[in-house]
């Protein structure tokens, strides 16, 4: 079954990393009106910086978990799409 990976740009600046099988639209609405009780609620608005399909549910959740735990400088190369930088910014600073 397929999936969507995204992020949002919240209120206060940071990012929310999730994924989902239904609409995208669907879902950034859900985060947007806070339906759903949790980060995105008490940061509200939020707007939708980066999507990516996955044929495979199980790959979307994979990658969702490796992305949370990158720091900012290295999502927002992600979200401008500047992938060739992602390698050095996986590299420890001394």
């Amino acid at each position: 079954m397929s999936a969507i990976l995204y992020i949002l740009r919240c209120s206060n600046g940071s990012y929310y990393t999730g994924t989902t099988r239904k609409a995208l639209e669907s879902r950034v609405s859900e985060h947007q009106q806070g339906t759903h009780d949790g980060y995105t609620a008490r940061h509200r608005p939020v707007e939708l910086v980066f999507n990516c399909h996955f044929e495979n549910i199980t790959d979307a959740i994979a990658c969702e978990r490796q992305i949370k735990g990158w720091r900012r400088e290295k999502k927002e190369a992600l979200i401008r799409g500047e992938f060739d930088l992602l390698p050095s910014l996986s590299k420890r600073k001394a």
